[in-house]
């Protein structure tokens, strides 16, 4: 076990730098399958971390506002943990509407801008607190209340044509890692992440939002800033196996919640399952091409010291790039490209027509 943990704790330093703050235009809505089910969802709220952040955090705290980040879209550094578009932006292109704003924003939108939903998730946060001093989910959900209580934006009877996204990425496992907490203690603190998540998840349940998308952990043996100890060739399975007893234990508490509503109120995205399938496909369908080396990120450090975006006192870029980040799954050391989302999310739509677009 101490060998996995001296392992995992190579994660602390990529999730602590998922500090974003992002562009608040998203990929244009479609309609295109609303025709197939009665659920039209109008609003999206979201809640997480960097997976899902679109841009609530100051731009003096993130580095994702310094090139090569956001060359894809819009086009410019723009704050999001990627080349382009994160997930938040693929799922609101699913149900049907703009991304929403982030809540940072929400002062400076108009009433039509708002109309979307909002994003709570902040970059590096956790359903606990984290090393990034930033609101945690708990925080997020209590942001949401208020605006609830408040009533002059939303008001609980929009809620019944909502979805709400909620992010939990790994945050919480590193700074597990980071403040030298006994092994032996690690299972017993992914089932208290998981609990809270539920928690959280009832919360948001009563104030009255139609369907609620948690996705499961990703392959975290499979990122970047882990498989570089094999040259970007294989994945971590000992890391992995950790991964596994986290979504284990969601899949759990998602059916038992869905059988207290005798609904579909739940519904788990497979971010586990679709990083899989994409890295075997090297793409989203079988004989792909497009993902190369799936395990290699486009941004990389010239050196461990060195993070995507790096430069030295005198301004000399201190990492590397690939010619075209439509070829990458993966952006940094631990999140993806545009293109390794959009194909994240076209293995995902199947399942998600099926669960999220029912009534």
């Amino acid at each position: 076990m101490d060998s996995l943990i001296k392992l995992f704790a190579s994660l602390l330093l990529f999730f602590f730098s998922s500090l974003l703050f992002g562009e608040t235009n998203g990929v244009e809505g479609s309609k295109q399958n609303h025709h197939l089910y009665g659920f039209r969802p109008t609003k999206l709220f979201v809640f997480g971390d960097s997976y899902a952040d679109t841009g609530n955090i100051k731009k003096s705290l993130s580095y994702t506002w310094k090139f090569p980040y956001g060359i894809t879209f819009p086009g410019k550094p723009a704050g999001r943990f990627s080349d382009g578009r994160v997930a938040t932006d693929f799922l609101a292109k699913f149900v049907g509407i703009k991304s929403p704003i982030p809540y940072f924003w929400k002062d400076y939108a108009g009433k039509k801008r708002l109309q979307h939903g909002m994003n709570f998730a902040y970059g590096g946060t956790g359903v606990f607190n984290t090393l990034a001093p930033l609101p945690n989910m708990t925080t997020q959900i209590d942001f949401f209340q208020k605006l609830l209580i408040a009533g002059d934006i939303y008001s609980t009877s929009d809620l019944t044509s909502s979805v709400a996204l909620v992010s939990v990425a790994g945050n919480d496992y590193s700074t597990f890692i980071a403040q030298n907490r006994p092994a032996a203690e690690f299972p017993g603190f992914i089932k208290q992440v998981v609990d809270q998540t539920e928690v959280n998840l009832r919360r948001i349940q009563a104030f009255g939002v139609k369907k609620i998308a948690v996705p499961s952990l990703q392959p975290l043996g499979c990122l970047p800033g882990v498989t570089v100890a094999s040259s970007f060739q294989r994945c971590n399975e000992s890391q992995n196996a950790l991964v596994k007893l986290h979504n284990n234990l969601l899949q759990q508490v998602v059916a038992k919640l869905n059988n207290e509503t005798k609904q579909s109120t739940f519904i788990i995205l497979d971010l586990y399952n679709a990083f899989l399938t994409v890295f075997k496909n090297k793409g989203a369908n079988p004989g792909s091409t497009r993902f190369e080396s799936p395990l290699k990120p486009c941004c990389l450090g010239v050196s461990s010291e060195y993070s995507c975006g790096s430069v030295d006192a005198k301004g000399v870029k201190k990492y590397v790039i690939c010619d075209d980040p439509k070829t990458a799954f993966f952006w940094d050391r631990s999140h993806p490209t545009e293109e390794g989302w959009r194909s994240v999310y076209s293995v995902l739509r199947k399942s998600l027509t099926a669960s999220l677009m029912k009534a």
